[in-house]
């Protein structure tokens, strides 16, 4: 699979991640790590935030999107 950025950009990358919202394959230039909450508790409450995070791969595009739709802007 090749970087769906970079062949937007005329070059043949490979990709080594792929975008855990779109699927959009990415190179290490292109991929976006950013840390995930872990919530824990039953629906719809008690919850809480717990100390660990995940890690998640985003491409630029689902990474801009959600930085605009959280509470915080980003």
């Amino acid at each position: 699979m090749k970087c769906y950025i970079c062949a937007e950009e005329g070059k043949s990358t490979d990709a080594v991640a792929i975008c855990i919202v779109c699927g959009m394959g990415l190179c290490m230039d292109h991929a976006i790590r950013q840390e995930t909450e872990i919530w824990s508790g039953g629906y719809p409450f008690p919850a809480e935030k717990l100390k660990e995070t995940l890690p998640r791969i985003l491409c630029k595009y689902c990474n801009q999107a959600l930085k605009k739709g959280s509470p915080k802007g980003g």
